[in-house]
């Protein structure tokens, strides 16, 4: 069999569906079929079925393991090769009961291409829904889906059409669309190499056709560059760095930026070993040793990219996973994320819903359960290198390992959170530090008190400025050098030139930290009304000053805010006016340690102030 030049490299196709629905029996008949079969292999299986006292079983010819054939369903995953008249394949015959979620997923992230198949006398079962979810969440857009066992209902076309359309607008309401959808009759061999003579109603294509007519995906060379370290290698006196190019392209010369290090270089050599033959440049597929025109700081996990185009860094995240563990997923579950080559140790932060495969509705969850899936946010120790998936699928998908387990997998999103590389960079270099000659002690001498800052965080309408300009003026009574430093008083000016998108608002918190701690460099305490709804914004302001910072939780729920609503933001928000409004379509993060929490919902504001008040008197006397 002679294949065309472009079609020699082996398209991964994943075949998944509900368990017994015909998978293996599929992949089986359709190499008996093509003649791939090696010699006596077709006798043993037709004897082995005949043990059992069973017709002619193919999926034999797959399921390898003793317990699949005993139990009659695919527990590994099975990569058989297959040629067609144009193209090679390595097909992935995926488990399909429940219990074996895992494998069906780890044999479905390494394909190209992606296949369901249907049981035409069951329809479309709550499993199969799973699987195009999941292959969905693996990156699949289009699949071809197999309508099988068409001999059990008579090869009728009317349960077809009906099977078909129901599939069809499932496909769509998650994002997918199926390329072709073909009846067959895997046992039969209908459908799978030639026309079956039992459903000439069908105009379409024989499985063999619609797997062919697929389009292999190109390498991902038009993408940013991305090459996570796998190993560096001391070798005479060269450090070699290796890894695989998983977008991009890389040639000699070439500077590159490593993440989250942030150190730059330039591509020196590409290293071979037992070979004469050199390159110059590799693009993305291909596994790459190099070494560099300077020594810099580089280990495994960090990531080689251009310059132009890095990927994020952040310690916060949300992501859509699937569940795979006996224990269900938990808030402030501590967890190891794998993600390309790198290992992190990451929490549960929130559990914002859960997600039935089956209505495709939004359930609240304070937990997700095995098999489930679920929308989350997760945070880091330290800082994450990766890109949104729908931005780089192979930098925006990681699996959950717990305890050597692996537990869950998923797909990022940077939704509601901004990118932290470089924000706090300086960026002039011809700058230095200026001390006072009047230190903070002598002016806490002066104005008979500390200063510091009294950070207040809360929602919209919880009542922080209200709270704030009432403790100023009452301290202000009590002799205390005191400012408020108000959200909106502070976008008239200072910050006039930001909007409300995660990164305005970041850099919004920064410039309010910078400003407050002058002000408190300055002997004054200040107090700021600020919604600051991430608590990486809030740490970092405490990091500028740390023996001054104290933050106080301004709490109320989120319908007391709404039903307060003083200036009609929660109902301009509500009909879509207002985009990104925190609480609504933007995240709150509360504080996890906060010095004071005053609760707005329980207290009226004489006692809020009142309590306020009294932890001025008792943490900034002198």
């Amino acid at each position: 069999m002679v294949l065309d030049e472009k079609n020699k490299n082996p398209v991964k196709l994943v075949i998944a569906g509900h368990v017994d629905h015909g998978k293996s029996t599929l992949v089986g008949r359709l190499l008996h079929d093509s003649n791939l079969l090696p010699d006596g292999k077709m006798k043993s299986i037709q004897e082995m079925s005949e043990r059992r006292g069973m017709p002619l079983e193919y999926a034999f010819l797959l399921d390898s393991l003793q317990a699949e054939r005993d139990q009659g369903i695919t527990i590994d995953v099975a990569q058989i090769p297959f040629k067609s008249s144009k193209r090679a394949y390595v097909i992935i015959d995926a488990p399909g009961h429940k219990e074996f979620l895992k494998n069906m997923i780890s044999g479905a992230a390494q394909a190209d291409a992606g296949v369901i198949v249907i049981d035409a006398f069951e329809g479309l079962q709550e499993q199969s829904r799973r699987h195009c979810y999941l292959l969905k969440l693996l990156g699949f857009n289009s699949i071809a889906v197999v309508v099988n066992k068409m001999d059990l209902i008579q090869y009728d076309q009317k349960i077809f059409r009906q099977i078909s359309e129901t599939l069809a607008k499932y496909l769509n309401q998650i994002g997918m669309h199926a390329q072709n959808i073909i009846p067959v009759s895997a046992r039969e061999g209908e459908g799978l190499t030639t026309v079956s003579k039992h459903m000439t109603w069908y105009e379409g294509l024989t499985f063999v056709e619609a797997i062919d007519s697929i389009e292999q995906k190109p390498p991902l060379t038009n993408a940013p560059l991305r090459l996570p370290i796998q190993d560096i290698y001391k070798f005479d006196d060269r450090r070699i760095l290796a890894g695989r190019v998983e977008t991009g392209t890389l040639s000699l010369g070439d500077k590159v930026l490593f993440s989250p290090s942030n150190k730059t270089a330039r591509i020196s050599s590409f290293e071979t070993w037992g070979e004469t033959k050199t390159c110059e440049k590799v693009a993305a597929g291909q596994s790459v040793a190099f070494t560099l025109d300077e020594q810099i700081f580089v280990e495994r996990g960090h990531i080689a990219s251009d310059l132009k185009s890095p990927p994020i860094e952040t310690n916060v995240f949300k992501a859509r996973l699937f569940w795979l563990s006996e224990k269900p997923l938990l808030i402030s579950q501590r967890m190891t994320l794998k993600l390309a080559t790198s290992e992190y140790s990451v929490e549960i932060q929130s559990i914002e819903k859960c997600i039935d495969t089956q209505s495709l509705e939004p359930l609240p969850a304070n937990n997700i359960k095995r098999n489930e899936i679920g929308d989350v946010t997760i945070r880091s120790k330290g800082t994450v290198v990766l890109d949104p998936h729908d931005v780089n699928a192979k930098m925006g998908r990681f699996t959950l390992i717990d305890q050597y387990e692996t537990v869950g997998g998923g797909i990022v999103s940077m939704e509601g959170y901004p990118d932290q590389r470089g924000r706090y960079d300086v960026v002039s270099k011809n700058i230095e530090v200026v001390a006072s000659k009047v230190d903070q002690s002598t002016r806490a001498s002066v104005n008979e008190h500390q200063s510091g800052i009294i950070w207040l965080t809360g929602l919209s309408g919880a009542g922080k400025s209200t709270i704030a300009l009432e403790t100023e003026r009452q301290l202000f009574q009590k002799g205390y050098q005191v400012y408020v430093l108000d959200g909106d008083n502070i976008r008239f000016g200072l910050s006039a030139d930001l909007g409300f998108a995660p990164e305005d608002r970041t850099e919004n918190i920064r410039r309010i930290g910078e400003v407050a701690k002058l002000f408190a460099d300055a002997g004054i305490l200040v107090i700021t009304a600020f919604i600051s709804p991430y608590r990486d914004d809030r740490d970092r302001v405490r990091a500028i000053a740390p023996d001054l910072f104290h933050e106080v939780f301004v709490k109320a729920d989120l319908s007391t805010c709404e039903t307060r609503d003083p200036k009609g933001l929660y109902a301009k928000a509500r009909r879509g006016e207002i985009e990104d409004f925190t609480g609504i379509s933007a995240p709150y993060e509360e504080p996890n340690e906060a010095e004071l929490v005053i609760d707005t919902g329980e207290e009226n504001i004489d006692q809020s102030v009142a309590r306020l008040i009294d932890y001025v008197s008792s943490n900034f006397k002198l």
